[in-house]
């Protein structure tokens, strides 16, 4: 999921509160029944909105309504607990999900057909956030994050793509140099801190870290070191006030040719080429060690398609989640957002990308480290006031001791 912003108690999220009557009861007038879909991939809303034209025309007594508000979690816990509640839920394999999973606000899918269907490291990744056995969404579109880097500028600058930690930090090196700006950051928005520090903490934390972590057997301080210390030198290599710039103006800016890299997710990357259809793009693993076995690209269950357990059209919701499964559009979901399928033998062919597919085949990936810390804790915040003071050690101070805090309130 791309953006992870402060939510509301996950006790506001009580089974009982699906009693009443939800969201999808309502009637669109004509026999049409209405259904909402409500997700968090605002830049999707484009593609979402042509599937839908698709769906309703081959549909027409069912009306699909999209909603992707601003703060999308903090806007979907407020209306779970209003007993609000949309017919089909989208956000990330992340601690939203798992809250309103285990809060039975979505149906059990476990036994779905549907499941069969979808590459079983993306199912996992559910069951690893949930802590359930049981499957309440289906995973359908996959993300990632890498280096995305203006090929004109590498070319220019006589520059080769970096595959470990040491070459990268020379390749901003000699863009700064040159007198360019080797990154462009846009930690106005502070959940733009996470992509680079999920790149950096998953591949350095160790794979058993959050079940160590929660188990109280080691402190966040200790493997979240060296993770910081790298995201304080990149931000060495940004340009001036990177605490100004906000998302959007970070892709147009980029876009326009003013840094050699932007470290983002791909969801990034329609936007720049809708700011500049000429520009040629690339997307590197982010080289976040020195040690090539040890880096994987970061990719994660960006969308999830959950039915709530209260819908009043359980089979419209149904009948809509199988046509965006279906092949055709599920791969027109992914060229088009320049995202990878969940599903299994739809493949991303956009060369943009291309460089990501070595890692992707072999399996050399490892999921969002956010995606398992705890609400409360808000990461993206302590990080945007490192950006400003570079104090390494208070960081981790802090982050220890909010998950402390949300710990001992389990």
């Amino acid at each position: 999921m791309k953006k992870t912003i402060s939510l509301l108690a996950v006790g506001a999220l009580s089974i009982s509160l699906l009693s009443g009557c939800g969201a999808g009861e309502e009637s669109s007038g004509e026999g049409k029944v209405k259904i909402e879909f409500f997700h968090h991939k605002r830049e999707g809303m484009e593609t979402i909105d042509k599937l839908i034209a698709k769906f309703e025309k081959e549909n027409p007594t069912i009306d699909v309504e999209q909603a992707s508000p601003p703060e999308p979690s903090t806007v979907l816990r407020t209306r779970i607990s209003k007993n609000d509640i949309p017919d089909i839920i989208g956000v990330g394999g992340d601690m939203t999900y798992s809250d309103i999973a285990n809060a039975g606000v979505l149906t059990d899918v476990s036994e779905d057909k549907n499941l069969e269907k979808i590459q079983p490291a993306y199912v996992q990744m559910l069951k690893d956030v949930s802590g359930l056995k049981e499957v309440y969404a289906i995973p359908f579109a996959a993300n990632a994050v890498g280096v995305i880097y203006n090929k004109a500028i590498f070319t220019e600058l006589g520059l080769e793509v970096p595959k470990t930690w040491d070459e990268f930090i020379a390749v901003a090196e000699k863009v700064k140099a040159a007198g360019k700006i080797p990154f462009f950051h846009t930690y106005k928005d502070a959940w733009t801190t996470l992509p680079v520090f999920n790149a950096l903490a998953a591949n350095t934390q160790g794979d058993d870290f959050y079940s160590e972590l929660n188990q109280g057997n080691i402190l966040a301080e200790e493997r979240y070191k060296e993770a910081t210390e790298k995201f304080v030198l990149l931000t060495e290599f940004g340009h001036k006030n990177q605490q100004g710039v906000g998302y959007n103006d970070g892709n147009t800016a980029f876009s326009n040719g003013e840094s050699a890299m932007y470290l983002q997710g791909i969801w990034a990357v329609p936007e720049i080429k809708k700011a500049n259809p000429d520009i040629e793009l690339g997307v590197f693993p982010f080289p976040a060690t020195n040690n090539l076995d040890e880096i994987n690209v970061i990719s994660g269950v960006d969308l999830i398609l959950g039915v709530s357990a209260s819908s009043k059209h359980p089979e419209e919701t149904n009948k809509f989640v199988e046509f965006l499964l279906e092949e055709e559009n599920a791969k027109q979901y992914i060229q088009e957002q320049n995202s990878f399928s969940a599903l299994e033998g739809i493949a991303q062919d956009d060369p943009t990308v291309a460089e990501l597919q070595a890692s992707f085949e072999k399996g050399a990936l490892a999921d969002f480290p956010d995606h398992y810390i705890p609400t409360g804790v808000m990461p993206e915040k302590a990080l945007q006031t490192l950006v400003g003071e570079k104090d390494v050690n208070a960081f981790l101070d802090k982050l220890q001791k909010d998950w402390e805090k949300v710990q001992e309130r389990k």
